[in-house]
């Protein structure tokens, strides 16, 4: 159980420091993703990207 925390936390380290490469490049403003302005703050739920970056990496898993 260890290895998969140390993975998830990976995971998240990861794909928070590729968050503004990807929203250069298109990721990010999808049909689907959704940005709600409340008390001031911000607050992003990137539905449709995650699933696009789940059916990459999960192709991507696959083929190696």
């Amino acid at each position: 159980m260890l290895k998969w925390l140390l993975v998830l936390a990976v995971g998240v380290v990861v794909i928070s420091l590729a968050t503004p490469w990807l929203g250069r490049h298109g990721l990010g403003r999808l049909p689907g993703d959704i940005t709600v302005r409340w008390r001031g703050r911000a607050i992003y739920l990137p539905i449709t990207t995650t699933v696009l970056l789940s059916l990459l990496l999960t192709l991507f898993g696959r083929l190696v």
